[in-house]
């Protein structure tokens, strides 16, 4: 009986050991760090309103340059073929409508004037031809037939006349030139190539001596008091762009001064090799500083669109992401992780992460997330 007390309080030493050993190896209860039940205290000090939207400008970025205002811009080539005998222009050369800036001489030309000179010979003889005709018909010497024919010749000649002038037209002899050829019948192969507006000489494409056809642009005249600033912009974002909207330009070759002007193009079509669409901008530069080919960056005010937004007072930094305080019960809030857009007035635009309607801490997360950090530090839970 003693052996069989003994044996059982040993048992019960054992087992009273091995429970006490068990307690002390239990690993304590995991603490959430992110969540924070503040003292009563601090809660008056906390502004929680529900996240939800505004209508929300965002601005696009996209890369762009200056451009001539292709209704500002002349291309000009000579009217007929020829060989160039002086040049009175050259890069940078200002000029006016009409202004001389080359010559070129043309046999051509001097056939066009012969051929000219010869069909109003002919005219004049069949226009005294038809006089003496109708003279001779009043006389009853010849036929109405004859007289028919006469007059047939000389209308038939009055057109080869006109057609002759519309040729000499086409080749860029002017109405008075060519009435003053008809007066003093002298022929000049050499025609002129003048500016049709006035401007800046940008381009000059010839030579002394060069044989030239009407094809060839020499000459690119533009005026550069107004310019355009054009970008791309991806397909993704052209449908909050819009002709009118407001529109900035950055140009780093001018300390990335701002130009402001206004959406007057937006492409029709998408370039298939790029996704992109063609959007264009008029620029005053009366100042000439605004240069063709120059960089630009074209900032757009887009059209407003609803989007999550949160206060900026309601972000709190920590690490190396933004977080706001979620409110999951009433006393208890959650630290959450949010990705966010650019700063729109005051408001940040919510990416990701959050909700609408969900309760966020709208002011006093600076203090709240401080509490969070002391109780950390302390160990309180």
């Amino acid at each position: 009986m003693l052996k069989t007390t003994l044996a059982t309080l040993i048992a019960l030493t054992f087992l009273s050991a091995c429970n006490k050993e068990e307690v002390k190896t239990a690993p304590a209860a995991a603490v959430d760090t992110q969540v924070i039940e503040p003292a009563e205290a601090l809660l008056p000090q906390l502004k929680v309103t529900a996240a939800g939207t505004q209508p929300i400008s965002e601005t696009l970025r996209v890369a762009g340059q200056i451009s001539f205002d292709e209704n500002r811009l002349a291309r000009i080539g000579a009217t007929i073929t020829g060989r160039v005998m002086d040049i009175d222009a050259n890069l940078g050369t200002s000029v006016e409508k009409g202004s001389l800036l080359a010559s070129i001489n043309s046999s051509e030309l001097s056939s066009q004037q012969l051929a000219y000179l010869k069909a109003r010979s002919q005219l004049q003889l069949n226009r005294r031809n038809a006089e003496r005709a109708q003279s001779l018909f009043d006389a009853d010497v010849i036929s109405a037939a004859e007289l028919q024919r006469r007059q047939a010749e000389y209308q038939i000649a009055q057109a080869e006349v006109n057609a002759a002038a519309d040729q000499l037209k086409l080749l860029g002899v002017s109405t008075t030139a060519i009435e003053k050829l008809a007066s003093n019948g002298t022929i000049n192969s050499v025609t002129p190539v003048s500016s049709s507006l006035k401007g800046i000489v940008v381009e000059r494409n010839l030579n002394f001596g060069q044989v030239v056809q009407p094809a060839d642009v020499l000459f690119v005249v533009a005026d550069l008091n107004r310019l355009w600033a054009v970008a791309q912009v991806p397909e993704q974002q052209i449908s909050q762009v819009k002709v009118g909207q407001s529109v900035s330009i950055e140009i780093p070759a001018l300390g990335n001064e701002k130009r402001v002007g206004k959406l007057i193009h937006v492409g029709q079509t998408v370039n298939p090799e790029t996704r992109t669409v063609l959007v264009r901008t008029e620029l005053d530069n009366q100042d000439g500083q605004l240069k063709p080919a120059m960089l630009a960056t074209m900032l757009i005010e887009a059209r407003p669109q609803d989007r999550l937004v949160v206060p900026a007072k309601a972000i709190v930094r920590e690490g190396e992401g933004d977080h706001v305080f979620v409110e999951e019960t009433r006393g208890r809030f959650a630290l959450r992780p949010v990705k966010l857009g650019v700063d729109q007035g005051g408001f940040r635009v919510v990416l990701s992460g959050l909700k609408a309607g969900e309760r966020i801490v709208a002011e006093g997360a600076f203090h709240l997330n401080n509490e969070r950090n002391r109780q950390i530090e302390g160990g309180e839970s």
